[in-house]
This record gives structure tokens, C-alpha cells and sequence, in this order.
């Protein structure tokens, strides 16, 4: 008897007993008019209870959600059902993310059966923001050029971006679950890595520059901003770290690094060929007085073979002044014939090219072309030096040394092809090498600039550079330029 009347009193209660909810709670009669509505109700939707009587509950519903809404209400109608949705509700000049969830009940009144709904109705408005401020964050991530990543407390990965995948050249699996250090150079000490984790650990932002290691290992370089993850209660859960490429940075101090250097030559230069020169004048005054007083042809041969070595030397050493001296960057009409001859000149004097056979196939109808002077030169030189430097190698010692340079006019286009007999190139390494900072010479031996500049410059002429080789055969840079440049 206790039970029965305890189970009357549970579930024959009025309806004021929801007023302590904080969900909106509705009691909707079989058609969806509103018969009753909680204080929570009141409050969120801003709309008193005496004004929400007989009033249809659809009303509430903004019009994109009005449909959804009905369809799930009448399905829970026809089959005496519960059933759950999700809409959201007019509040003046705001709307109410909510869930919401029919439950019907079948009452008697006057002796007739008649079926009714209770509501609720779930604000998660809040719930939905973080969840679009997550989803903005997560297609900023996914889509940003600059490598993400997140890690747990204990430095696991746990999120990397599309960007991080790429600069690291691992895939997002064999990522997840490492550590850093997967893919670091080991160039730092113990105590470079303990200094940054005592700061993120105590809830600091700690940001350095840093030489990682991509699967394939070469170095890529970034400033890396790592950034603890705080709980409401100051606690670190994990950490989020952003890295942004300095690639660029780098190339620019190598560049200038390189600018100075140049600078020096030129200066050095200035000072050889003033004081190279001089004796040089003595010397050629000279071998002209004992010309004109000799009439022995042994010597008279002799003589004019110093004279001609004078003369060589003295235009070597204006040409590496002039070479040396900063570009003015002024277009001039110039014959590629003849850059291409005082290129080999300054090339062939040095020490490495002393068993190189130049050869020479130039096309002496080429037209002239508005481009500027020392840049070309320097393309060539680039070329050039590399290709004195792949026949220098010991592997290289037994073969024949060669470099043939040809020139000719094919469909309104100058092209231009050098072509060495040295160690040559493999082909997955093509689409590498007009990149900045690639070599696959030795520490000291090249900065990996050389035929990337050579590439900007042609490029900035309309022209193009590619590359064609065999493995211990050959290999063949093809420079076309077109005539209208």
C-alpha cells in the first residue's frame, strides 16, 4: 500500500517541480500546442508563461529548422514513440543551439485516452561554439603553409598538420605516437633540450631556432614557437607547437654571405691587377725593345710567346675585376659567342682545369639579345666550374676530360648546350639540383647556390635551363633563350 501511494505521489506530480530545472521543459498536447512551460523556459526564450499558452511550439523554431522539427514530432505522434532532435530557437536578435526530445505519455481525461508530450529541451549553444571555434582552428591548421603539431604532456605527437607532414617527409602515421626527437639532427646538447622543457613545463612560451632532419636527411631549418596547453585549473596538458620555415632567411645571409665575398674579390682583384700589372707593363716594354733589336728567329718566337702569355694574364686579371665588380643591373646588346669565350678564359686558368680540353662549336650567325652582361656570365661560370669539378674527382681520374660548348638558333630560340664527360647526375636528383642550397659536393666544397642563381637569372630572361645526363657519362645543361628577350 506504502509503495502504491509513493509511486502515485512520484509520477501524479505538478508540473511547478520542473521550474528547478535548467533545461527548458514543455508539456505539448498531441498537435504541438504549448500547455505548459518551466521558469527556464521563460527565462531563455525571454518570453513570460501566460503568453506561451495555446501557442504553438513550432513558433519558437527558427524557419530552416521548423520542418526537421515537425517531421520528428509527428513520427514520435504516429507511432507513440519518443524521439530526439536538434533545432534552434528565436531569442530577439540571437538564436538557441538546443537539442531536443519528445517523450509522450498517455493521459486519460474526462474518461477519454488522449496523448501528451513532455519536452526538454537542451541549450548547447555554447557547446556548438566551441565546436565551430574548433573546427575554424582545425581547417586553419590543416591549411596553413607553416608546420603544427601537438603533443601530450609526456611530448608524444599527437596532431600534425598536412604542412608538418610535408616538411618532415614522414607520414602523419609514422608520426603519431613519436616523439620529436624522431626527426632531430642531434646537433643540440642535453642541456639545449632540458632548458626548453623546464620552460614549457612550468606554463612558458619557449621559442629558439632549430635544424631538424627529414626522413631522407637533409636539414630543414625553423623558428619554432612552442606554447603550453593550460587547463582551466593551470594545469599543462599537453603542448602545441608552430614552426615557420627559414629556408628563405638562410638563403638570404647565404646570398649576402656571397655578395660580400665578391665584394672582397673585387677588391682583391683591383689590388692584384694594380700591382701585377705594372711589372706586367714592364715586362711586355721589355720583350717589345729585344723584339726590334734581335733578328734571331728562335728568339724573336720565343719573345713573341711571352708577349702573347703577357697579354693573357693582363686580360684575366681585368676580367675577374670586371667579374668581381657589383652588377648594374642595365640591359646591354651583347653577343652570348663572346660571353661564353671569356667565360671559358676565366674558367680554364685554374688549377683543376689544367687537363680539361675546351671545346667550342658556336654558331657565328647568332643574334645579339638586350640581357645583362656580368649575370650571364655568371650563369655560365656556375655551369662551368661544375662541370670542371665532376671530372676532378678521383672516380674520374682514367677518363677522357672534356667540356664541349655549342651554340645555335632553333624556332626562334638561342640555345645553348654544355656538356661535360664527368660523373654526371642520377635523374631522381634532376628536379634537386636548381634548388637552394643541394649539392653533392663535399662540407666547404659548394654552398648549393650556384645553379639555383643560374636558374633565377635565366628564368628572370623569359628562358629556361634543364638538364640532361647518364650516371659516369655525361652530363648536359641546356640553356634556351628566346630571341625577342
Amino acid at each position: 500500500m506504502l509503495r502504491k501511494e509513493l509511486l502515485e505521489k512520484t509520477f501524479k506530480f505538478d508540473f511547478d517541480l520542473f521550474n528547478s530545472l535548467q533545461d527548458m521543459c514543455f508539456i505539448l498536447s498531441d498537435t504541438g500546442e504549448i500547455l505548459d512551460m518551466n521558469i527556464s523556459g521563460a527565462i531563455k526564450l525571454e518570453i513570460p508563461s501566460e503568453q506561451v499558452d495555446g501557442k504553438q511550439f513550432f513558433s519558437l523554431i527558427e524557419n530552416d529548422y521548423i520542418e526537421p522539427v515537425k517531421v520528428t514530432f509527428n513520427n514520435c505522434v504516429k507511432y507513440n514513440r519518443s524521439g530526439n532532435t536538434y533545432g534552434k530557437f528565436r531569442v530577439s536578435d540571437r538564436v538557441l543551439d538546443a537539442n531536443i526530445v519528445f517523450t509522450p505519455s498517455q493521459q486519460s481525461v474526462n474518461g477519454e485516452d488522449k496523448l501528451f508530450f513532455f519536452v526538454i529541451v537542451h541549450d548547447v549553444t555554447e557547446e556548438k561554439q566551441r565546436e565551430m571555434e574548433l573546427l575554424r582552428f582545425y581547417k586553419v591548421a590543416e591549411n596553413t603553409v607553416n608546420p603544427l603539431q601537438i603533443t601530450d604532456i609526456n611530448g608524444r605527437m599527437i596532431y600534425v598538420n598536412p604542412a608538418f607532414v610535408e616538411a618532415s617527409g614522414y607520414s602523419r602515421e609514422e608520426l603519431l605516437g613519436r616523439k620529436p626527437s624522431l626527426f632531430g639532427s642531434g646537433k643540440y646538447s642535453k642541456k639545449f633540450w632540458k632548458k626548453m622543457w623546464d620552460t614549457i613545463s612550468s606554463g612558458k612560451v619557449w621559442v629558439g631556432e632549430i635544424e631538424n632532419k627529414r626522413k631522407n636527411g637533409e636539414p630543414f631549418y625553423t623558428q619554432l614557437l612552442i606554447s603550453p596547453i593550460v587547463s582551466p585549473d593551470g594545469k599543462v596538458w599537453g603542448f602545441f607547437g608552430i614552426h615557420r620555415d627559414l629556408s628563405e632567411k638562410r638563403m638570404l645571409e647565404q646570398q649576402l654571405i656571397h655578395t660580400q665575398k665578391m665584394e672582397s674579390i673585387g677588391t682583391l682583384a683591383a689590388g692584384i691587377a694594380h700591382e701585377v700589372g705594372n711589372p706586367l707593363a714592364s715586362i711586355s716594354a721589355l720583350v717589345q725593345v729585344v723584339l726590334r733589336t734581335t733578328n734571331d728567329d728562335f728568339v724573336k718566337d720565343r719573345l713573341g710567346l711571352v708577349r702573347s702569355q703577357v697579354t693573357r694574364i693582363s686580360k684575366i686579371i681585368r676580367d675577374l675585376v670586371d667579374f668581381s665588380r657589383p652588377s648594374d643591373y642595365e640591359l646591354q646588346v651583347i653577343n652570348l659567342n663572346e660571353s661564353i669565350k671569356e667565360a671559358v678564359e676565366i674558367v680554364r686558368v685554374g688549377a683543376r682545369a689544367k687537363d680539361i680540353e675546351f671545346i667550342l662549336e658556336l654558331n657565328n650567325d647568332m643574334p645579339l639579345l638586350p640581357l645583362i652582361a656580368d649575370q650571364v656570365q655568371q650563369v655560365f661560370i656556375n655551369i662551368l666550374i661544375n662541370a670542371v669539378d665532376s671530372m676532378t674527382e678521383p672516380s674520374q681520374a682514367t677518363k677522357k676530360k672534356q667540356i664541349k660548348i655549342q651554340s645555335h638558333v632553333e624556332n626562334e630560340k638561342i640555345v645553348l648546350k654544355f656538356t661535360d664527360t664527368g660523373s654526371g647526375i642520377e635523374e631522381k636528383n634532376f628536379s634537386k639540383i636548381f634548388e637552394p642550397f643541394y649539392t653533392t659536393k663535399k662540407p666547404g666544397k659548394g654552398t648549393g647556390l650556384g645553379l639555383w642563381v643560374s636558374y633565377g637569372i635565366i628564368k628572370s630572361f623569359q628562358g629556361n635551363i634543364e638538364v640532361e645526363s647518364t650516371p659516369g657519362e655525361y652530363t648536359t645543361f641546356i640553356i634556351t633563350l628566346p630571341v625577342n628577350t
